[in-house]
């Protein structure tokens, strides 16, 4: 059998996405299982920096912008001569798409993880029409799509129309825990990056509808909202019960002792912070953003799932996960090696080796 020994991962900038987070994380096994992967990075600036492995070979281009490392990858494949090429994430795959034109034969397999939605809320009519034609071309420059849960792959094979032999469904792998810090007294808790999608504005918002008027939320990101999610704080009096400490590394002490993890988001793909959450014994409540929350919370005494757009839903979820005594989940234990199963399927790629 042949192995995939080189995988090159392209990663655009290390400011704190969740994508990039978890690529780190599977590149750090890979190295661990003896596999060699080099990293082609738009810029090492942000707080990521500090979790790219040690024995990870780093190609940085000086420059943050996808259409610089959209440029640049097809000559880094070629010259870095990779195994395979891995695509972290949804935002990755137009690079992979140009390399594939680019290279044509000469362009190893490539592997891309659907991180995000496939079904998106936030388009308009000819943005979202465009959109599902992008994610129709992708059975030809993509050789296999690998998808978190078996709901997220139902979406690409209709979305995408990918074969289904093509498909895969590999989790995440699980997140280091810490003994970080956490906020002061009873608390609600967000994690993820200050961006329009996430739409922290309506955990805000339902902070001052909350019966609960002690309770804290604290938001660990950063992003391009902040200022306007702390103008929106000040309006609403909520100054001293919002906190917006940044990026955090490890929240896995704070998402313990939370009360519950709150996901405000128009869309997602599969949120890590809820498995994490529940792997914590902490309840969540959630947006319908994606079809993986509802496989993820899976019964109602681990959480709340309401629809988006729906406030009075969201604020009834949160009063109830803070009456007091309210009885948490059971913690839920992480099952299989999400690395060694993406090692597998990368060997199952590459072309054999001639016989001499």
């Amino acid at each position: 059998m042949s192995i995939a020994r080189h995988i090159l991962v392209p990663i655009q900038t290390l400011n704190g996405g969740g994508v990039e987070k978890v690529a780190l994380r599977l590149a750090e096994a890979w190295i661990g299982q003896g596999r060699q992967v080099t990293l082609a990075i738009g810029s090492r600036e942000g707080p990521l920096a500090a979790e790219i492995p040690e024995n990870a070979a780093c190609i940085e281009l000086g420059d943050s912008r996808y259409t610089a490392l959209l440029r640049a990858m097809p000559r880094i494949t070629q010259e870095a001569a990779p195994d395979i090429l891995f695509c972290p994430g949804n935002h990755y795959t137009s690079i992979a798409g140009w390399t594939r034109l680019r290279l044509g034969r000469a362009c190893p397999p490539i592997v891309a993880k659907v991180s995000n939605a496939l079904t998106r809320r936030d388009m308009g009519k000819i943005v979202a029409s465009g959109y599902r034609a992008w994610l129709r071309l992708h059975p030809r420059f993509v050789d296999a799509l690998v998808a978190m849960t078996p709901g997220m792959a139902d979406e690409a094979v209709a979305a995408m129309r990918m074969p289904r032999g093509r498909m895969h469904v590999i989790p995440n792998p699980a997140p280091r825990h810490g003994a970080g810090e956490v906020p002061a007294g009873r608390y609600l808790l967000g994690v993820g990056r200050l961006a329009p999608q996430k739409r922290w504005d309506r955990a805000i918002a339902a902070m001052e509808r909350i019966a609960d008027r002690e309770v804290r939320l604290a938001i660990y990101g950063e992003g391009p909202e902040r200022t306007a999610l702390e103008r929106q704080a000040r309006a609403l009096g909520l100054s001293d019960r919002v906190e917006l400490p940044g990026y955090v590394a490890d929240p896995s002490a704070a998402i313990a002792g939370a009360v519950a993890v709150v996901l405000t988001s128009d869309f997602e793909g599969v949120p890590g912070v809820l498995r994490e959450a529940l792997a914590a014994g902490t309840p969540v409540v959630s947006t319908d953003s994606s079809v993986a929350v509802r496989e993820i919370v899976a019964s109602a005494d681990q959480g709340s799932v309401v629809p988006v757009d729906d406030a009075d839903a969201l604020i009834a979820a949160l009063d109830h996960w803070l009456t007091p005594g309210r009885i948490r989940p059971r913690p839920v234990g992480e099952r299989g090696d999400p690395a060694a199963a993406y090692a597998s399927l990368f060997d199952s790629l590459v072309p054999p080796t001639p016989s001499i």
